[in-house]
């Protein structure tokens, strides 16, 4: 895999096949070469992937169910990815914190994806 486009799936097998670090890589060169850079590349970028990673494990199935869901109400996938991305850093900074103020179990993970829509998305 020479290139990554958000908007466009890639084969899972062909992503799985790269080492984390390469899937890093891809992710951080296409939003150099299309979007101004965001504050922590690195951290979107990692986290990006990660979810690009879930959804080609299909682990857990409800981040391609809230992928599903959000482009059917109309998001680009790559709007879609950056929904579930913004739900896994809560998840992810709330499980560092650990202060208990929100469910950081897998169950927990996939409960707060059922709950972004696209109008929700679009209104932050």
């Amino acid at each position: 895999m020479k290139s990554y486009d958000p908007n466009r799936a890639p084969e899972p097998e062909e992503w799985l096949e790269l080492d984390e670090q390469e899937r890093i890589a891809l992710v951080e060169r296409f939003h150099r070469k299309v979007h101004e850079p965001a504050q922590s590349l690195k951290a979107h970028a990692i986290v990006h992937a990660t979810v690009e990673t879930q959804l080609a494990l299909n682990d857990p199935p409800s981040a391609r169910e809230a992928l599903t869901r959000l482009m059917g109400e109309g998001l680009d996938r790559h709007e879609a990815i950056h929904a579930i991305a913004s739900i896994l850093a809560e998840y992810l900074f709330e499980a560092l914190l650990g202060s208990g103020a929100k469910d950081t179990s897998n169950h927990g993970y996939a409960q707060a994806l059922s709950r972004p829509t696209a109008a929700s998305w679009r209104a932050l």
